[in-house]
């Protein structure tokens, strides 16, 4: 009789590994979308300071609360697609 069990034994360890290296790549990437969208997020709270000549939202007692989250919502929807994130993960998966 043939002893099957190391080809066996590598076949599952490859498709393990395989498995494994998806949902990395899966959690780097949702990373790196969210350190982009904090960049964005850091950007669109100092480009839309409360200038008094030209505002965004009037003044009431709630602005300040519409602005930030109008500008965690750009930030999200922008994460992504402005290349940050595509460069810091091949940048990520190359040293990792």
């Amino acid at each position: 009789m043939i002893d099957n069990s190391l080809a066996i034994n590598a076949f599952n360890k490859t498709q393990t590994d395989t498995i494994t290296q998806a949902k990395n790549d899966k959690l780097l990437r949702e990373q790196t979308d969210a350190f982009e969208a904090f960049l964005v997020k850091e950007i669109l709270d100092i480009s839309l300071k409360e200038d008094e000549s030209a505002k965004l939202l009037p003044k009431t007692a709630g602005a300040d609360i519409y602005k930030s989250m109008y500008n965690d919502t750009m930030s999200k929807a922008l994460s992504g697609g402005l290349g940050f994130s595509e460069l810091l993960y091949n940048f990520l998966k190359e040293r990792g």
